[in-house]
């Protein structure tokens, strides 16, 4: 397949409620049918919280049985990051469930040290690339943003996927770095940012967007609202093809 059709979640969350979040994103998607992938924001279920220790158990316990519920319902993917507890650790996890697989984690390696992020989280350490429906997809979380070295396209990946929580005094850097890291990882780059004010009086105004492997910005705005698009991978082939600057990449090892 050479095109996918997606459905951006940009939405408000309720600030450490589970249950809450869970109905407004089921109210939200029932219209949603043909669909392939399904981005929600970071932490869908919780917002933006630093107390993994009271809300992680029953975030992966509802959280990931809802995900898997969803794309069985849509026979498509949904991704998204969400607290996550495993071996008694806490992860900021995007998740990525498809119908009748198991689920796919990345672990958010670059953990927001000035919100504390660090203090309560356990960072990951792999870059993990999905094939699915003949794209190779790599996902990321918010603050791994701004930090190139970490994305560079060394996998040949087609799409990178950010779940955020960027807040509205930052949005002249979200748009700048979305840009970049699409011309140079010659890639596209989706990006579901929340909208709305979270527990700790923070703004976010969404200006959730794709981002083609040029450069160039479709915004969608700073309402409540699913988005939805399709991505042709033609085009991308071609255009390596014609600029094929991925062949002068450079060679590192990330430790």
């Amino acid at each position: 397949m050479q095109a996918l059709n997606f459905s951006v979640v940009q939405t408000q969350l309720f600030w450490e409620d589970i249950d809450a979040n869970l109905l407004h994103l089921s109210n939200s998607l029932d219209s949603v049918d043909r669909t392939d992938v399904v981005v929600l924001p970071e932490m869908f279920t919780t917002g933006f919280s630093m107390r993994p220790e009271l809300f992680a158990k029953t975030s992966t316990e509802k959280g990931l049985p809802w995900m898997q519920h969803l794309s069985e319902r849509l026979d498509a993917a949904v991704m998204g990051s969400l607290m996550y507890e495993k071996d008694g650790k806490y992860y900021n996890a995007m998740a990525f469930v498809s119908p009748r697989k198991a689920p796919q984690f990345y672990y958010k390696r670059h953990l927001f040290s000035p919100g504390e992020e660090s203090r309560h989280y356990t960072a990951g350490k792999e870059k993990l690339v999905v094939e699915y429906q003949g794209w190779k997809i790599c996902p990321q979380i918010c603050y791994d943003l701004r930090f190139p070295v970490f994305s560079r396209n060394t996998e040949n990946y087609d799409l990178l996927v950010y779940s955020a929580n960027w807040p509205e005094k930052r949005n002249f850097a979200w748009q700048q770095l979305l840009r970049a890291r699409a011309i140079e990882n010659q890639c596209y780059v989706i990006a579901c940012n929340r909208i709305g004010e979270d527990g700790n009086g923070v703004n976010h105004i969404g200006n959730s967007c794709i981002v083609n492997y040029m450069g160039e910005e479709i915004g969608f705005g700073q309402e409540q609202k699913i988005f939805r698009f399709n991505l042709d991978k033609t085009s991308l082939e071609e255009y390596r093809k014609q600029f094929p600057v991925l062949e002068d990449r450079d060679d590192f090892i990330l430790k």
